[in-house]
């Protein structure tokens, strides 16, 4: 029996009907009070919110914080509709994607199993198996083995992504960027082409655009990789998802993605303007990312990646300022910096900002920062990535998992001397 997935017009409704129930608050309770509970303030303000599903947001947020007398004020049922809401998953990303569109359960081989519970959200995004042998590299089994050449992958990006004190490298860095970047080439509504099939190395006009010029550095040592390493049948799609596993899990206290093997490569450039803008409002980034199947809880996940990141190009005259004081660390403070004060050495993203104070958004952004953020972060991050990995991947039944490939994941760390 295949899994339940969600239902896109019943969560188009509820959010509807939630901004017919924000009109209702707004002009029952009083501000003085509504005031006093976070985010109730945006309530009675939103006279012309940007979205009907932004002023949802915002209404049912307050109404989860609203003492039960208040709920129980006369008008729609607020409980039955905010369960509703969340059964219908409108701030989860549930979509299938690629063959798993079609493909049922009894068609799916193991990998894509797990692919799906993964994008389900049944099962975790982090991989916990390591290898304990690895084969030497031209010996038949190693040939036998998919995963075999992919430990000596593995191993050689490491060494470029880790830095003598332990923290993980620009090279490291820009290996995360590349894999988003490659990735976010895609949309629900463009098409056959793009999403993580290596045309942001292996097409010359996508290496151009002006949101990938801060990459050619890793680029070419893609094409370096791949020069030394496609002889073995290595796709530069999966180089490039495989080195932002394994530079997030390089960096200290990041998580060990599931990392599959098997994409196909493309030299078609992905279409233009689907790499988020640095600049662009809530609603237009928030819809961009609805249109690759990830919905606001799972953006507010990937924004995190920010935490090792260094801006290079949104701001010439701060070239090389952090994103949050440890670029070096997966750590939650970029959650905190972001929200709060920043010291003056780190940058934040226009939108970055824009996107933590939305109140679609800003719930994650809290529980990140606040106690066990980064278990929580870890988890809903792994689980988002998988997804964006395989973005524009059709035939995920043919994937491979090599997760064991990855090096051990650094639980904790000492920060002594460690802010930038």
């Amino acid at each position: 029996m295949d899994l339940p997935q969600p239902h896109p017009l019943r969560c188009a409704t509820s959010l509807l009907r939630l901004e017919t129930l924000r009109l209702t608050l707004a002009s029952t309770f009083a501000p003085s009070f509504v005031t006093t509970i976070p985010h109730c303030r945006l309530v009675t303000s939103m006279r012309a919110p940007h979205s009907a599903a932004a002023a949802a947001a915002a209404v049912a947020l307050c109404l989860w914080q609203l003492p039960g007398a208040a709920v129980a004020h006369p008008g729609p049922n607020m409980d039955d509709l905010l369960v509703e809401l969340k059964q219908a998953d409108c701030w989860d990303s549930k979509e299938l994607i690629g063959d798993l569109l079609w493909l049922s359960d009894y068609e799916l081989q193991p990998e894509a199993r797990l692919i799906k519970g993964i994008l389900l959200g049944y099962a975790s995004g982090q991989s916990y198996e390591y290898n304990t042998y690895v084969p030497p590299l031209h010996s038949p089994a190693c040939s036998y083995d998919t995963c075999c050449v992919w430990q000596y992958i593995a191993n050689d990006m490491e060494r470029l992504f880790r830095d003598p004190s332990g923290r993980c490298t620009d090279a490291a860095r820009g290996a995360i960027r590349l894999g988003f970047h490659d990735a976010a080439g895609w949309s629900k509504y463009t098409g056959q082409y793009g999403g993580a099939d290596g045309s942001i190395v292996l097409a010359p006009e996508e290496t151009e655009r002006h949101h990938n010029r801060g990459l050619r550095e890793i680029i070419e040592q893609m094409r370096h990789w791949h020069h030394k390493w496609g002889r073995y049948g290595v796709s530069v799609a999966d180089l490039i998802q495989m080195a932002a596993n394994v530079a997030t899990v390089v960096c200290p206290l990041g998580p060990r993605v599931f990392s599959f093997v098997g994409r196909r490569d493309s030299y078609h450039a992905a279409p233009d303007g689907l790499v988020p803008n640095p600049f662009a409002q809530a609603d237009e980034l928030i819809e961009l990312f609805r249109d690759k199947t990830i919905q606001p809880r799972g953006l507010a996940a990937l924004l995190g990646a920010h935490s090792t990141s260094r801006q290079r190009h949104v701001d010439k005259a701060r070239a090389g300022a952090p994103q949050d004081s440890t670029p070096g660390v997966w750590d939650t403070l970029y959650y905190k910096q972001t929200l709060g004060h920043a010291p003056h050495n780190v940058f934040r993203l226009p939108s970055d900002v824009i996107l933590s104070e939305d109140p679609r958004i800003f719930p994650q952004f809290q529980a990140f920062a606040g106690p066990g953020g980064q278990e929580h972060w870890n988890d809903d991050y792994a689980r988002e990535y998988v997804r964006l990995s395989l973005l524009g991947v059709y035939n995920i039944n043919n994937l491979t998992d090599c997760s064991r490939v990855l090096p051990p994941a650094i639980r904790a760390w000492n920060y002594d001397g460690d802010v930038w």
